[in-house]
Parts: C-alpha cells; sequence; structure tokens
C-alpha cells in the first residue's frame, strides 16, 4: 500500500510538471510574433529600412514598426487576433507601396511587444489607444488604415471616433456584425476566468479576452457607422469559414455616408493578407489616389 501511494503520488507530481511544461512549450511556439532581432535580420538586405519604435498611453506599452517617407500619405496596418505587427511584415518591403505611401504596422493592446498576454476588451479603448499614434504622424497628409479580422472592427471603431483623423479604410475580412458571431461562450467564459485562463498561451489569453466581449462591443458600435466619413474598401472572400462573409454586405448597409467598394471574392478564404495581398495593394493605392 506504501509502495502504491508513493508511485501514486510521484505519478501525480510528474503530471503536474509536464502540464507545466507543456504549457510553457505551447506559450514559446505560439506566439504569433517576430522578435527584434528577427525583424531587423527581415529589413538586413532590404532597400528601406524598418525602424521599431513604442510609445506609453495611460500604462500601456504600444510598439509598431515604420517604413519609409514621412512626406507620403501614411498606411497604418492593424493585425488580427491572435498576431502582431509582423502579420503585415511583407507589406512594409512592398516597393510599389513605399513609393506612394509611409508604413507602419502596430502591436495591438495584448500582442507582440504591446504589453503581451494582456487583451482589451473595448473597441473604444483600442481606438484610444491607437489614436496617439495618429495624431503624431498624421501631420498634414491623408491616413489610410488596413485592418485584418479583428482589425476590421478596430479600424471601424477608429473611424468612428476620430474621423478627422481617418481618410481612407480597407477592412479585410473583418467581424463587424454582432449578429454574425457565432455562440462561443460555452468556452470562451470558463477561459476568461483567472482560474482557468493562465493555461492558455498568452496570445490566445489575450485573443480570447477580446473576443469573448466582442458581440457586445460590435452592438454598441451599431448606431455609430453613420460617424464614418473615409472612402472604405471592404475585401471578403466567400470560402471564409472563420468570419462570416454576409459581414461585408453589413458593412455595406451600415457605411452611408462615405463612398464604399465592395471586394468579393468566390474561392478566397480569411487569410487574404498571405494569400491574396494583391487585392490589399490595390486596394490601398486606389485610396491614395482617390483622397488626394
Amino acid at each position: 500500500m506504501r509502495i502504491a501511494g508513493l508511485f501514486s503520488y510521484k505519478f501525480g507530481v510528474i503530471s503536474v510538471v509536464g502540464s507545466l511544461i507543456l504549457i510553457v512549450l505551447m506559450d514559446s511556439c505560439l506566439q504569433f510574433r517576430m522578435s527584434k532581432k528577427e525583424i531587423n535580420s527581415y529589413f538586413e538586405k532590404k532597400e528601406k529600412k524598418g525602424t521599431l519604435h513604442q510609445y506609453e498611453f495611460d500604462h500601456q506599452k504600444i510598439n509598431y514598426l515604420e517604413v519609409g517617407d514621412e512626406e507620403l500619405p501614411l498606411v497604418v496596418f492593424v493585425h488580427g487576433s491572435p498576431g502582431s505587427l509582423s502579420a503585415f511584415i511583407d507589406f512594409m518591403a512592398d516597393t510599389v507601396l513605399l513609393s506612394k505611401a509611409q508604413l507602419i504596422t502596430v502591436d495591438r493592446p495584448g500582442f507582440g511587444e504591446s504589453n503581451f498576454g494582456y487583451g482589451e476588451k473595448s473597441m473604444a479603448r483600442q481606438s484610444s489607444v491607437l489614436k496617439p499614434l495618429i495624431e503624431k504622424n498624421k501631420l498634414s497628409r491623408r491616413v489610410i488604415l488596413v485592418g485584418h479580422s479583428m482589425g476590421g472592427p478596430v479600424i471601424s471603431r477608429m473611424a468612428m471616433d476620430y474621423p478627422e483623423l481617418i481618410d481612407g479604410l480597407v477592412i479585410v475580412a473583418g467581424s463587424i456584425d454582432p449578429d454574425l458571431e457565432p455562440n462561443e461562450t460555452w468556452f470562451r467564459a470558463p477561459l476568461a476566468t483567472p482560474f482557468l485562463r493562465w493555461i492558455l498561451p498568452r496570445s490566445f489569453r489575450a485573443s480570447n479576452q477580446e473576443i469573448y466581449h466582442l458581440k457586445p462591443e460590435l452592438q454598441e458600435m451599431l448606431p455609430l457607422w453613420e460617424k464614418i466619413k473615409a472612402s472604405t474598401i471592404i475585401i471578403q472572400g466567400k470560402k471564409d469559414v472563420l468570419v462570416d462573409p454576409s459581414n461585408a454586405y453589413f458593412a455595406k448597409k451600415m457605411i452611408v455616408n462615405a463612398p464604399l467598394e465592395l471586394v468579393m471574392v468566390d474561392e478566397m478564404n480569411h487569410f487574404v493578407p498571405w494569400s491574396n495581398p494583391e487585392l490589399i495593394r490595390s486596394a490601398i493605392i486606389k485610396l491614395i489616389h482617390s483622397t488626394r
């Protein structure tokens, strides 16, 4: 009996230690971000170098990468969930875009190097956190925001809250219609509690925090869509299984006080920045010319 009890105790300790090691390994493997060294290495042989910057806003450190001529129009890329500024790293070396605009890609709160692991549930808060970045860099030029997936509602909220700062929007596979949000509270609610959220890799912890609260946040935005004045292009694939393609039609219905173009692609999935970057590039160039 004593031997069996000792074996059981040792097995329990090994199981706990093994679980903790697994959690650490998962966290290190599922960060969805590039290190500073990796980013610098990426730009080593590029004609135009990217520079990393940080600013602090209300106790949050926001990290971003910029490339290009500050005399040109400004394009700011906002990633999905989970993700980081590196989701748009290849755009930052796009010579066609760099001939027409300065480019910035930013780590949203909870991702990359911006308070990694501590997500922000409020769309209004995410909007206000990114506002200083736009204000600092706008100067007297045009500003175009590009948002993929969860970046879609974030840039939409920015155009609602600060229409004077935003001149163009490219919403790529954006989750923006509250009625189309899937009912995932059965597993997201427990994982949002202090008791269980620690088992998630930090990137997924931040992601769960914002996606769990997304539906009520989108509902709060419903009366604000008429405030958008920025010319908008919606890019959506009909084969998207992560974001309902009908989100694009919702945007077309709700954006009533700004020019809007809808780009629907039959065979395209959710991962547009990697599968069809040319669509995003074309949309940006079109808005640069149309917002002069």
